[in-house]
């Protein structure tokens, strides 16, 4: 049960920071970025992909059966 609410944690906030990057990196629309050239810059970009990491461990954490 420690290790599932530990994942939970991990995820969360593994998750809030490949977002944080992603919110940032939209400061790039002043300077001329069109949405399609944003999406591939945030493909390219290894941190934003903590967004996913962190919500695939949220779920594994959820959803995970202790065996008993």
């Amino acid at each position: 049960m420690i290790l599932r609410i530990a994942g939970f944690i991990f995820g969360f906030l593994t998750l809030v920071s490949g977002l944080f990057y992603i919110i940032s990196y939209s400061n790039l629309f002043p300077f001329g970025f069109s949405t399609l050239e944003y999406f591939i810059f945030i493909l390219k970009r290894f941190e934003c992909y903590y967004s996913i990491i962190g919500l695939i461990i949220m779920v594994v954490s959820l959803y995970w059966r202790d065996k008993k």
